[in-house]
């Protein structure tokens, strides 16, 4: 019997966990972890996700800023501004809301962010703290995908798991995160031959792809485990996922729907990031 993974729920759960610390926290030492976002330009879709972002974290009691700077803004001028909250004390998290425009380069600006303020996890010193398994700011949708592993008892240990994406801000963190927790890795992505005949090894699938619909059931092994990253708009509006939920489901032990199943997980882990990065930065007596 397949089991759907709630994303949801368990992000609520973390939620009112990081709500509770954070509270403690002020309690203590009357600060609250500070997350400031930089969105630079008009684009729809990234000031949905701001919003929300800035929603979630006031909920859990954090202070959350908004920088927002015109599509024109020329790449000094954003250096500039993450330099003025990289010296900033009362700033604990700094965001640079991606896609940025075209004339800006953005891994200047990911290199840019404070490293102990990076709350994206995209920093190279940070993704060469998590290949070798450093503790360190993960990103935040592969550190969603482990807890929500963690939550359904999913051992990972000795099992086979296929990526399909090869992407720095999913593919290749979760490759490293599933490889520190004794998985067998292994990589795919649109170059791969003979893709079909390697995903039905997998006991456990990871699908950011972006291509909706894409894994189907004749795809996966029986009992497989998948975790569908994928969030993609239909013709009609709808939004699926990077797997043919209706077909595999039937086949998985556990899935994720989409929505509701990672997407959830990346916020909350961006909280949880800014409330490891407040702590870190907090005075040592």
């Amino acid at each position: 019997m397949n089991k759907i993974i709630d994303g949801k729920h368990i992000a609520s759960l973390i939620r009112e966990e990081i709500k509770q610390e954070t509270a403690e926290f002020f309690l203590a030492t009357k600060k609250r972890p500070n997350l400031t976002v930089i969105i630079v330009g008009e684009n729809p879709a990234s000031q949905t996700y701001i919003r929300n972002k800035r929603k979630v974290a006031t909920e859990v009691g954090f202070d959350s800023h908004t920088v927002h700077l015109s599509a024109d803004t020329n790449e000094q001028e954003l250096l500039t501004t993450i330099e003025q909250l990289n010296n900033d004390d009362e700033v604990n998290g700094i965001l640079v809301q991606l896609p940025l425009p075209d004339h800006i380069d953005k891994q200047k600006i990911i290199k840019a962010i404070a490293v102990e303020k990076d709350v994206d996890g995209f920093h190279p010193e940070q993704v060469g703290e998590l290949s070798i398994g450093l503790d360190t700011l993960e990103p935040c949708t592969p550190a969603g995908i482990i807890e929500l592993l963690k939550y359904y008892n999913i051992d990972v240990s000795g099992k086979n798991a296929v990526v399909i994406g090869r992407s720095n801000i999913v593919g290749k963190p979760i490759a490293n995160m599933l490889l520190r927790l004794d998985a067998t890795v292994t990589i795919t992505h649109s170059r791969t031959a003979n893709l079909a005949d390697i995903t039905r090894l997998a006991d456990i699938l990871v699908v950011a792809i972006g291509k909706p619909h894409f894994l189907t059931a004749d795809m996966v092994k029986e009992g497989a485990v998948v975790i569908d990253v994928g969030i993609n708009r239909t013709e009609d509006r709808k939004l699926v996922g990077d797997v043919d939920f209706e077909g595999v489901k039937e086949k998985a032990s556990y899935i994720t729907p989409v929505p509701g199943g990672v997407g959830p997980m990346t916020i909350v882990m961006l909280l949880a990031n800014t409330l490891k990065a407040f702590k870190r930065q907090l005075p040592k007596n």
